[in-house]
């Protein structure tokens, strides 16, 4: 895990300030390196997950943080009640860029750290309660 950090380059310290906000905001999360495309991404939570394209079911992680060329993107992959959290929850983070389960920014001083810290502890509760409706 220290050469996924240490790939990062210059953002490497930013990459350890994300992990370990969330780390705080859900004590005991399994965390792994999860493979996307040619590359890999830190997850946390692997959770069971079925896209609408697949016929059977695998797992994807609860929450993953990626470096970007130009960004750390944030995933938290948690659908409550119809709404993405993180997309629902976007005007509250700062000053990031949101999609539906993604979260963009440059730095951690760029986003509220209270706001976020509050997403992943929803995020990990409601999968727990068996409320998160996540499917791709």
């Amino acid at each position: 895990m220290d050469d996924w950090f240490a790939a990062a380059g210059d953002r490497a310290g930013e990459l350890r300030r994300v992990d370990a906000l969330v780390q705080a905001a859900a004590p005991g999360i399994d965390r792994q390196l999860v493979p996307v495309g040619s590359g890999q991404m830190l997850g946390y939570g692997l959770m069971p997950y079925r896209p609408r394209s697949a016929k059977e079911t695998t797992t994807w992680p609860l929450i993953a943080l990626a470096a970007q060329k130009r960004h750390l993107s944030l995933y938290v992959c948690a659908v409550v009640d119809g709404e993405y959290l993180a997309e629902s929850r976007a005007a509250q983070l700062g000053k990031v860029s949101c999609g539906k389960s993604c979260i963009r920014f440059t730095s951690l001083d760029r986003v509220d750290a209270v706001a976020l810290d509050q997403l992943v502890r929803d995020a990990v509760a409601s999968t727990a309660e068996g409320r998160n409706a996540y499917s791709g």
